[in-house]
């Protein structure tokens, strides 16, 4: 049984057009794979920086002690140290303003902004937070500034128990 071209060419287009749909099926899995890893790396990102900030504060005794008595305290320090503790806290807020918006944007689960909530409820009571928050509010990103404002106004107890530590005298006995 001999094809005339023409049905041959009909053929030939019924092939093309199903590895057409084949190529676009594999091509949709292949942006899918790439969006999780993409989402994968920016929670991994976001965690990172967060963690980084912590361990820098808290696995250094001087940094540790100077920014608890700046976050204490009702009236700025001496400049360097006042620097030093607005800088520290910068450096979290820019890393809690980027979280913030990749799960706004969907980038990363929103759960994840739930961990920035904690933190900055856990402190807003303190002066300086205060502090802080007036001096660079304006340097963050709107909705950021937004988000903050309005869990700086939450009333309540806050969870400040995990920055309180007893003086010198109660640790000793």
């Amino acid at each position: 049984m001999k094809l005339k071209l023409s049905e041959l060419a009909n053929i030939a287009e019924v092939i093309g057009a199903f590895a057409v749909v084949v190529s676009l099926i594999y091509v949709g899995v292949q942006v899918n794979d790439s969006n999780i890893a993409v989402r994968s790396a920016s929670v991994n990102d976001a965690n990172v920086a967060v963690q980084e900030w912590y361990l820098q504060i808290g696995s250094d005794q001087q940094t540790s002690r100077l920014f608890y008595s700046a976050l204490m305290s009702d009236e700025a320090l001496p400049n360097e140290d006042e620097f030093q503790f607005i800088m520290m806290f910068h450096g979290a807020f820019l890393a809690f303003q980027s979280s913030y918006l990749m799960a706004e944007e969907g980038t990363i689960d929103s759960d994840l902004v739930d961990g920035l909530t904690g933190a900055i409820l856990a402190v807003k009571d303190t002066p300086g937070l205060r502090r802080y928050w007036r001096q660079r509010r304006t340097t963050l990103h709107p909705r950021f500034v937004r988000y903050v404002d309005d869990l700086l106004q939450v009333k309540g107890e806050t969870p400040m128990e995990v920055y309180r530590f007893p003086k010198s005298d109660e640790a000793n006995q």
